[in-house]
């Protein structure tokens, strides 16, 4: 009898502890890929405008754009050393590209898809023909001015002059003018006119 009470108590207990075990919280999970992610939510409100049902999983929503050529740079946006890679991503729901820009550090950000790029007016990728990384320390300046005319190096006093603090995103129209550089300043990201 004695041995028959400690089986049960051992496996009651056995099943206790792997109850315990199990109940272990899942990593918290990216918003937007519903990837496992151990990393701080982003500095600024991530840029997307993803409308999908529970039913539908994200990743399989955005994908990787078979349009552009390149579609995916490596540079170091935020200075810590670490290889981000950006990608040029299309949203299947709303028909439009924007940048998944995955940090070293495990944080995800999305620009477009739907959503205003940083207050320029347009929230499709659709046209971007050249998507290449803006090295660290090159001097770019928004080169348009108040009236829409191109100011050229002259036109541009040196204290308006923006020398990269770290890689930036250069994306332009292919063979027309329109394009920016997107870059990493004091936490969040900010656009440099580029005509």
């Amino acid at each position: 009898m004695i041995n028959t009470r400690f089986l049960i108590l051992s496996f009651l207990a056995a099943l206790l502890i792997l109850s315990c075990q199990n109940e272990k919280k899942d990593p918290p999970k990216n918003e937007i890929t519903r990837k496992p992610s151990d990393h701080k939510k982003a500095s600024q409100p991530q840029e997307s405008n993803l409308t999908h049902s529970d039913k539908k999983n994200a990743k399989d929503i955005i994908v990787l754009s078979q349009k552009h050529h390149p579609n995916s740079i490596s540079c170091d946006l935020d200075g810590d050393h670490l290889p981000d890679t950006v990608n040029i991503v299309f949203n299947k729901e709303n028909k439009k590209y924007g940048l998944e820009i995955l940090f070293g550090n495990k944080k995800v950000e999305y620009l477009g898809m739907g959503k205003d790029i940083l207050g320029q007016g347009f929230d499709d990728l659709d046209w971007v023909g050249v998507f290449e990384k803006a090295p660290k320390g090159e001097i770019y300046w928004n080169n348009v001015n108040d009236d829409g005319d191109i100011m050229s190096d002259e036109d541009v006093k040196e204290s308006d002059k923006i020398k990269l603090p770290h890689d930036g995103i250069f994306i332009h129209q292919e063979e027309a003018c329109g394009g920016g550089v997107i870059y990493w300043k004091d936490g969040k990201f900010d656009w440099i006119q580029q005509e």
